[in-house]
């Protein structure tokens, strides 16, 4: 569950963003090198609040993975077969 909170917070930081910069793009009254200037300063600060939220996604998604492959190692070792020891139908 909190796996998709972190995905839906993503894509709607990632979303606002692009919306904030096109409408800014459109309505900005000042000179397109001025603007230019501070969309790129806006970039560096946006690019870090992602990478960060990026990163956490990325180490949740691979905990949530390695918890699953260990629980299903752990189930196949349980049910494994011993030699001398199949069942009979």
């Amino acid at each position: 569950m909190n796996n998709m909170k972190s995905v839906k917070v993503f894509f709607g930081l990632l979303t606002g963003f692009a919306t904030g910069a096109l409408t800014g793009i459109l309505l900005a009254p000042k000179k397109g090198s001025e603007t230019r200037k501070e969309l790129l300063k806006k970039k560096e600060d946006y690019t870090g609040v992602l990478k960060e939220k990026y990163d956490g996604l990325s180490k949740e998604i691979t905990k949530q993975y390695e918890k699953a492959k260990g629980a299903v190692t752990n189930y196949a070792e349980k049910k494994k077969v011993k030699p001398g020891k199949a069942k009979k139908s």
